[in-house]
């Protein structure tokens, strides 16, 4: 690491909407394009270094995956048809698509640079929120996912010198790509917030998943019922997030902001406003300045309302990130509002706010063993502290 950061990093390619698995599928690329366009509405993109990178090379993709499967996304990604199931590749989730290649290794490659950037000091906090996708597995697609930028970022930070970084994944979902990646790897802590893997993809996320032999206690699972709400995931997050980090020190701070947690989402089961999303990137970024010298990569990834919430909470998480927090009550700008009746022929929200006021209870006042949020709390500081060596 060399330098002082000066400013923050925006990520963003045109051509990342490429990442397009059909009409019918919910992960419409047209979230992204409204994302930049409300981010160019509230003049953001002034405030941050906006920068293209180039798609992340095959020496790149291989810090992760495997030779055969990149070989395999190939194949199809010039001619779709052959897709036949294999390597997760043709699935429902995961159609196959002319250009997939191009388009999951430029999102890759965004933010793999970013991670680079923020290494080398030339910005302390970058954005890719075309990225975050997080449950692509070394040798296959998953859950809407082709290449893991969340895990080749962090293994090109990894391949660059640090010793010790931190993912956050509060996405609905479990991270588990990101955690099968560096499971048994000492040097990166992966902590996932999500839905309880009982009632929703990919059925995994249990508490008892700490890390395999060499790293044991690196892998944290919060595990929510669902039905959870502003408090509980707030107090969910506070009761182990800060702590995690505290003792693990990290030197870069990784997060991922699925914003399917939303009580809107279509495919999950949580009931998290825009509002408590946004005091959570606000707490990432503090955490961030408080155990990794302010170096922090925030990532997207899931998210399908992809009017009312996706642009606006990634909008947030930009803001925060170029140090010009947005007020919740703000107008959303006209332009921005015409822009998305002309692309979806739907209205747009009309605030930056869900009107709520998110508050928790703090984890030092006490637990009510009881409390189904509790009880997620108490199962994962009594399964990870202890390998730690931390105080459940």
């Amino acid at each position: 690491m060399s330098g002082e950061s000066v400013t923050g990093l925006l990520m963003w390619d045109e051509a990342v909407t490429k990442y397009d698995f059909g009409p019918s599928h919910p992960m419409d690329p047209v979230r992204l394009a409204l994302t930049m366009g409300l981010v160019r509405a509230f003049g953001l993109d002034r405030e941050m270094d906006v920068r293209a990178a180039k798609a992340a090379g095959d020496s790149t993709l291989r810090l992760v995956h495997r030779e055969d499967y990149v070989a395999a996304v190939r194949e199809v990604s010039a001619d779709p048809g052959v897709a036949d199931g294999s390597y997760g590749l043709g699935t429902l989730d995961d159609p196959a698509f002319h250009g997939m290649h191009e388009a999951s290794a430029l999102i890759a490659g965004q933010s793999v640079a970013a991670a680079e950037a923020i290494w080398r000091g030339e910005a302390a906090h970058g954005v890719n929120f075309a990225g975050g996708l997080h449950h692509a597995m070394p040798g296959g697609a998953a859950g809407f996912c082709v290449y893991n930028d969340a895990a080749l970022a962090i293994a090109r930070l990894l391949e660059l010198g640090a010793e010790r970084v931190a993912y956050v994944d509060v996405d609905v979902h479990h991270g588990d790509g990101v955690q099968a990646a560096f499971w048994d790897d000492p040097r990166v802590l992966t902590v996932s917030l999500h839905e309880h893997p009982r009632t929703l993809f990919p059925q995994t996320g249990w508490p008892e998943e700490t890390g395999g032999p060499a790293a044991e206690g690196s892998a944290v699972n919060v595990a929510l019922p669902a039905g959870t709400g502003d408090e509980g995931w707030l107090r969910a997050f506070h009761a182990t997030v800060p702590e995690l980090l505290a003792d693990f020190r990290p030197q870069v701070l990784v997060t991922q902001h699925g914003a399917d947690t939303h009580f809107e989402d279509p495919l999950a089961h949580l009931a998290v406003s825009l509002d408590a999303q946004r005091a959570v990137q606000e707490a990432c970024h503090d955490l961030a300045h408080a155990h990794a010298d302010g170096r922090w990569l925030a990532l997207g990834g899931g998210g399908y309302a992809i009017v009312d919430v996706v642009p606006r909470s990634w909008t947030h998480l930009v803001a925060i990130a170029a140090h010009r927090p947005l007020d919740p009550e703000s107008a959303v700008p006209a332009s921005w509002r015409d822009e998305v009746y002309a692309r979806t022929r739907q209205l747009a929200p009309a605030r930056m706010t869900d009107g709520r006021s998110p508050a928790w209870r703090e984890w030092e006042s006490g637990y009510d063993p009881a409390d189904r949020i509790d009880q997620a709390v108490l199962a994962t500081r009594r399964a990870v502290y202890p390998l730690r060596g931390m105080l459940t």
